[in-house]
């Protein structure tokens, strides 16, 4: 029997990158779901994740913010306005460069990514942690990690 899509693969359940998206999409549920009580999306507690970990006195600007977070510079801009309007960043012009915006999380955005932080481990820890009764080492097939990590 042909398979109907020409695909390499005889079915979804061996196909890393369906895997991939499966495993994908269930850990971003988990991970919407434990940064809510904290009032964040995904992307906002990463800037602000971002912002805390290389926290200094003048910040950074939202041009080393987008890469050093690997996000559009864009969609960055965006949301860093947001959090300056609820008060989780601070945002001035650069001493230097008139052009560029210096960021920085404020105490209560600090405080608030280190609490989402905490719930964010949580659900990394279930969805990547080791699994009991399982002795093979995780550096198998792709497509064999993702199986492991649906269950």
């Amino acid at each position: 029997m042909t398979n109907p899509l020409d695909s390499r693969f005889p079915t979804g359940d061996v196909s890393p990158g369906f895997l991939l998206w499966q495993v994908t999409n269930r850990w971003q549920a988990a991970i919407r779901r434990a940064l809510s009580p904290h009032e964040l999306t995904h992307v906002q507690f990463v800037l602000l994740a971002v912002l805390t970990w290389g926290d200094t006195a003048d910040g950074m600007t939202q041009a080393e913010l987008s890469h050093r977070a690997g996000a559009d510079p864009m969609m960055v801009s965006q949301v860093v306005r947001a959090l300056a309007e609820r008060g989780l960043v601070e945002r001035h012009p650069d001493a230097a460069d008139r052009r560029a915006i210096r960021v920085r999380a404020t105490a209560e955005g600090r405080e608030r990514a280190r609490a989402a932080n905490h719930a964010v481990e949580e659900v990394d820890e279930a969805a990547f942690g080791e699994r009991a009764g399982d002795p093979r080492p995780l550096a198998g097939h792709l497509a064999d990690v993702l199986r492991r990590l649906q269950s």
